[in-house]
């Protein structure tokens, strides 16, 4: 074990907590234990996952790992005794939580309420499992309570007592959630119950929780609460602003329950950290966010987890104790980070099969990682159920028709072999989804292919195929799912229109992409997405003013859109901004750290502002996520020549190792001078790719020197292995569509953008003189993009020859080319004899 820097750690998990609808709250004055918490620690987002089910994301918090490995795959499982199905059971979680690591390491716990948790495990404490409060019984004289929820069984009837029914709960208790409670007719309006409900349910978890804290010993306590989600499902829509399909009346009963159920869960926090020493580390988190205000939906799918539809993809995430800095951020959490950085608070190795990161940024000192291949590889005694023990499947009847009524799967009905392959069929689309996360893209296709073949009336399955057929673009496979997908009852959620125009997007039609989102943008419909594929057309077509102008509409909509930070410091990249591009690369790394690209991005863009070591830090955490790529080596060599030469040799060797080929580009406006170029680098010597298809004429006498296939390199690029050690000519506006992995030179020629055009015109036949100012303008930005382009692309070494000093002094400028080429001076007579000034026919 490495050092201990917490004696004991309080983990409070609030379901569905959002910064979004704390922070009025806050500032208000309404919430002053968690005001206290954030003064005295760090705050930040926690991402979440997908798919964003409870059962399978606070198992992933429990664990650091994905469902694919703890197990955990959605809200109900096979029945393997009676058949049909029953709610997911702790005993198909397939590895150690926390609490089994910490019994193994003689620490004690307490676990309250953790979904899922029953049947409670045999830990070293306390085990209260996620049946404990649920009410099955009007009547609170019949309440019962399910074999297996409280452990040790010998606390049971201790327990049982604390426990909050609904009929206990008084009006003054429920005015706060509604203040017109009195108005309010209950025979006919059953929220008051539902709100009722879920108080006295939180209520008893509250009293389990505390009387676990004062009566045991303890290293480590978790607990649980599900209240703030259930109530945003419920009530969000009665939130101000007022919707237009909410009545006034509904408005104003039930306009303050989501603000209430935030202030009770304070109180309880409050209660809390009066409980623990100075000597505690408390961390609160929620494992999603919840849409609110405007982005709250109008309706939501009938299809097994629609809830989720309405969860947002940032949880909140606080920690305050010893050890923990005070009043700062932390930047990049994810769900799979809280089992590793609560283990290292306790001083245990975090295993390296876990798929989630030490915070380390949290702590004050700096702290030191160990690490063991697995715990699961640990034997002895844990605290884990045998394989052998099964949950009483009568004791799980209720908490299934809970979920049913909850609205998070559907009636299973009387037929038993149906639900159970339903239930299997769910499981399979959540593998399915992370295989997608995993990168394992083909096999995600095959099984939603055969997930759609068995139900094309899911919305779901029909979305995931679309995005996985775009991917490998198969677009009129795409089409045709969402041909289908127009045909099913709820399509009316999705925006077809969007689909489409991500379709032509991805198949390069930007104009018809464009004409798409641009209808859309003007109709303010405030629907998230619109403005960033926008954007990524302007991107396309090197609009970066306009992109960044939609960027920006697009963070109006949604401050924590994580592509549109992205989207927005590549636009302010390619323009030069490179201070605020980084800025907006930082906004992203925050809302989401395992995002490759944006790190290496940063890179570029502080090393473009000199900033050397940041540049380096930035990177290198880029090929901590991305090992393989050469641009970061290519970049990292140049940082630290200076430096640490050692270093950069070591780089300079990967590069040469990991690089397809080196290729020599010719490349400048037409009729700029490249054919010219392609002449030179002939007489040279130099191998040139050109297939001859293009005969010289009048206004190339000695040839093009083209190839063919890169008229095509917009859409591929596969011919490239074939220009590897030689000169093959590129136009200026296909530069943009060369392929990472190999290295290039290239001589761009450079002419008066005036005699470009008249030159051009007089080509194509037109009257040379009505002279296209636009098109001159154009050429001109489309000059300034490109040099832009060069700074950012480490792989490309370039060098600009002016076309008219060619012609002029040709011995200085073909010097330039031998220099860059590193190519004697042997060919160069012959290079100089190439240079024809009478073909100069053009001159301003």
């Amino acid at each position: 074990m490495s050092k201990r820097i917490a004696k004991k750690l309080l983990l409070i998990g609030w379901d569905s907590a959002d910064w979004k609808i704390i922070n009025p709250l806050l500032d208000a004055g309404k919430m002053p234990a968690l005001e206290k918490l954030i003064n005295n620690g760090v705050i930040g987002n926690l991402a979440t996952l997908d798919p964003p089910l409870s059962p399978v994301l606070w198992t992933s918090i429990a664990t650091g790992k994905r469902a694919d490995k703890h197990g955990i795959l959605g809200f109900v499982e096979p029945n393997p005794e009676i058949g049909g199905i029953r709610p997911i059971n702790v005993t198909s979680r397939t590895c150690k939580a926390i609490w089994n690591i910490l019994h193994q390491n003689g620490m004690k716990s307490n676990v309250i309420g953790w979904w899922p948790s029953h049947p409670a495990e045999p830990i070293n404490g306390v085990m209260v499992s996620n049946y404990f409060q649920k009410i099955d019984n009007v009547a609170a004289e019949k309440w019962l309570m399910p074999n297996g929820t409280i452990h040790p069984e010998s606390r049971r009837n201790e327990f049982f007592k604390l426990r909050v029914h609904l009929t206990e709960l008084t009006g003054d208790i429920i005015h706060p959630f509604v203040p017109n409670l009195h108005l309010i007719d209950q025979e006919k309006d059953t929220r008051i119950g539902s709100i009722a409900q879920l108080v006295a349910q939180t209520a008893s978890l509250h009293a389990a929780a505390t009387r676990a804290m004062k009566t045991t010993e303890w290293d480590f306590t978790a607990v649980y609460f599900d209240a703030i989600d259930h109530i945003c499902h419920g009530f969000m829509k009665y939130t101000p602003p007022q919707v237009p399909r909410v009545s006034n009346e509904d408005f104003d009963n039930y306009k303050d329950v989501v603000e209430g159920i935030y202030l009770f869960h304070d109180m309880m926090l409050e209660r809390y950290l009066q409980l623990v020493d100075d000597d505690t580390i408390v961390m609160l988190i929620s494992d999603h966010g919840f849409n609110s205000e405007h982005m709250r939906l109008n309706e939501i799918p009938h299809c097994n987890t629609a809830p989720a539809f309405e969860h947002s993809p940032f949880g909140i995430f606080c920690i305050s104790g010893p050890g923990i800095q005070h009043d700062e951020r932390v930047y990049g959490a994810t769900l799979l980070d809280i089992a590793p950085t609560i283990l290292t608070c306790f001083g245990i190795p975090v295993g390296e099969d876990m798929d989630g990161k030490v915070l380390l940024s949290i702590f004050e000192e700096a702290t030191s990682i160990k690490t063991i291949p697995s715990w699961e590889d640990i034997e002895g005694e844990c605290g884990m159920h045998n394989e052998s023990e099964r949950i009483n499947t009568s004791d799980s009847a209720e908490a299934l028709q809970q979920l049913v009524d909850l609205g998070y799967i559907e009636d299973p009905g009387e037929d038993k072999n149906l639900a159970a392959e339903k239930a299997i069929r769910e499981n399979r689309f959540y593998l399915a989804k992370i295989k997608a996360i995993r990168k394992n893209h083909e096999e995600s296709l095959a099984d939603f292919q055969q997930l759609y073949e068995e139900d094309k009336t899911d919305i779901r399955f029909n979305l995931e195929l679309i995005k996985l057929y775009v991917h490998f673009k198969k677009f009129k496979e795409a089409r045709d799912v969402m041909s289908n997908l127009q045909t099913i009852k709820d399509s009316s959620i999705i925006e077809i229109e969007m689909l489409d125009g991500i379709i032509l997007f991805n198949e390069g039609k930007y104009n018809k992409a464009y004409n798409i989102f641009n209808a859309l943008s003007a109709k303010n419909l405030r629907q998230p997405g619109i403005h960033l594929q926008l954007a990524m057309i302007y991107i396309q077509m090197d609009e970066f003013k306009k992109a960044i102008e939609s960027l920006h509409n697009e963070l109006k909509i949604d401050e924590n859109n994580t592509l549109a930070h992205y989207h927005l410091g590549l636009a302010l990249l390619n323009s030069g901004s490179f201070k605020e591009a980084s800025n907006s690369f930082l906004d992203c790394i925050g809302l989401n750290y395992s995002f490759p690209a944006a790190h290496y991005y940063l890179g570029v863009a502080l090393a473009k502002m000199d900033s050397q070591k940041d540049a380096i830090g930035a990177l290198s955490v880029f090929l901590s996520l991305a090992p393989s790529n050469l641009n970061a080596r290519i970049l990292l060599s140049n940082l630290l020549k200076n430096t640490e030469p050692e270093m950069a040799k070591i780089f300079t060797q990967q590069i040469n190792d990991m690089k397809k080929g080196e290729v020599i580009i010719v490349s400048g406006l037409p009729r700029s001078g490249t054919s010219m170029m392609m002449q030179i680098l002939d007489a040279a010597g130099l191998d040139i790719l050109t297939d001859k298809i293009r005969n010289a004429d009048d206004n190339n006498p000695k040839g093009y020197f083209e190839f063919e296939p890169v008229k095509s390199l917009a859409r591929d690029s596969s011919w490239l292995d074939q220009a590897d050690g030689k000169a093959v000519k590129v136009i200026a506006q296909l530069l943009k569509f060369l392929p990472d992995g190999y290295k290039y030179k290239v001589i761009f020629m450079k002419r008066d953008v005036n005699e470009v055009i008249i030159s051009q015109q007089k080509m194509l036949g037109k009257d040379s003189k009505v002279f296209p100012l636009a098109l001159s303008e154009t050429f001109k930005k489309e000059l300034n993009r490109i040099e832009n382009w060069f700074q950012i692309h480490p792989n490309f070494e370039v060098v600009y020859t002016d076309y008219s000093n060619l012609i002029l002094k040709p011995d200085v400028e073909i010097c330039k080319i031998c220099d860059f080429l590193q190519i004697d001076y042997s060919n160069k007579q012959r290079m100089i004899g190439t240079v024809d000034s009478t073909l100069y026919r053009t001159k301003l």
